[in-house]
């Protein structure tokens, strides 16, 4: 069958852009990874004596795993420092255990208003109420361990810098780990540990990603957290880069979490992160992108480029779709050229994967893991297929695992 010329041109065309497209977030991954492993530029700032601290956790019925966390955060703290639980439209006894550890409490009921922006909300003008505000606000959530003296690094560099902090924010496997599991966590590994480094090494902010956060009051008091994005931090980070103010990465702190052992709460959880991390991505890229531009804004130019990289597993099943095309068409005699282009992707995608494994994911993840990655891919597709048909725009919780006591 003979393709008429103008099609074997449009065909050329289409698939030398899809390629070429395809490049920016593959390049971009490789380039964050590679820069993971050149030495610290980070200039050495005076240590502040410790800020007056305010920790801020929203809690919705967090009664099974909330006493060891707030435990944990209470050991962190000065006499100076509060710890600050938002019971957020609770259902439980979440208020009650967390009364018991010491923290102050405060309780919200509105069925109409849900999510995590709303409680940070809440709680942000319980801070501006009192006659005393903090000079720091630190954010954690109810079922993640804060690292012994990490609230102390991130406030500090925080008053210090008088920018946002970012702690590291990794997941641990469930207590009987499935082959999907470990891979998994090597995602959330070069997600939160690998390419935020590689920006810091190269002098570029990073994305917020939840959990282990700290903010100058004046920054955070400036801003508006009652919202039901369901990636609320993730935009948080993005509003405060628009408005000069991008977030730093502080690897030396540590927050942990814990992957689901049940499959309906992981695929729960990564829904509701992924599907708002693709909404970001298409409404928020293009904007900034156009402010960097005309503001000459490196920092904001990284912030876009970093956020322009989909889920690993995605990425990882968009170059396998866009390179059987290329290679159909090269079969067809139409162009080689578009499949040479995803030749040398697929080599700097597997470079990163790999630079990202052996210098930070041996140890924990054995090389035969990686064998679960096409498992994992297989597992995912239904995830982005309901991104294109119904995409989530509401917060849901995760059903949690019992959450452990922090390692002193």
């Amino acid at each position: 069958m003979s393709i008429h010329p103008s099609g074997v041109l449009l065909t050329q065309i289409v698939l030398l852009a899809i390629a070429f497209l395809l490049l920016i977030p593959i390049a971009v991954l490789f380039v964050e990874c590679l820069a993971a492993l050149l030495p610290s530029r980070r200039q050495t700032v005076s240590p502040i004596s410790h800020p007056k601290t305010a920790i801020l956790v929203p809690a919705h019925n967090e009664a099974a795993g909330i006493q060891p966390v707030l435990a944990g955060l209470m050991a962190q703290l000065t006499e100076r420092d509060r710890l600050v639980v938002i019971a957020d439209n609770c259902t439980d006894n979440t208020a009650e255990i967390a009364r018991s550890t010491g923290a102050i409490v405060i309780e919200r009921q509105d069925a109409d208003r849900r999510g995590k922006g709303y409680a940070l909300d809440y709680g942000m003008n319980y801070l501006a109420s009192a006659a005393d505000p903090p000079d720091v606000v630190t954010i954690a959530d109810a079922d993640c361990v804060v690292q012994p003296g990490s609230l102390a690094k991130i406030a500090d560099w925080a008053m210090a810098t008088h920018r946002p902090v970012q702690a590291l924010y990794l997941m641990e496997r469930p207590a009987h780990p499935q082959p999907k599991d470990a891979v998994s966590a090597l995602a959330f590994l070069v997600k939160n540990l690998v390419r935020p480094k590689g920006l810091d090494r190269l002098g570029f902010p990073c994305l917020l990603t939840g959990t282990g956060m700290a903010f100058p009051w004046a920054l955070l008091r400036g801003v508006n957290l009652a919202s039901g994005n369901i990636v609320e931090d993730m935009q948080l980070g993005i509003d405060l880069a628009i408005a000069g103010n991008p977030p730093l990465f502080c690897g030396e702190a540590r927050v942990t979490g814990l992957l689901p052992q049940q499959d309906k709460a992981a695929t729960s959880q990564r829904t509701r992160w992924e599907h708002g991390h693709l909404q970001t991505l298409l409404t928020q890229v293009p904007p900034l992108v156009k402010l960097a531009l005309q503001q000459r804004r490196l920092d904001v130019l990284a912030i876009a480029l970093d956020l322009s990289v989909p889920p690993l597993s995605l990425l990882v099943m968009l170059w396998l779709g866009v390179a059987s095309l290329t290679a159909i068409a090269g079969f067809l005699e139409i162009t080689w050229i578009p499949a040479l282009v995803l030749g040398g992707e697929g080599i700097l995608l597997l470079m990163a994967i790999l630079v990202a494994w052996a210098r930070y994911g041996r140890a924990d993840l054995p090389i035969q893991a990686l064998l679960a990655v096409p498992l994992y891919v297989l597992w995912k597709i239904p995830l982005y297929f309901a991104f294109l048909v119904r995409p989530q725009t509401k917060w849901v919780r995760t059903e949690r695992d019992p959450v452990n006591a922090p390692k002193l």
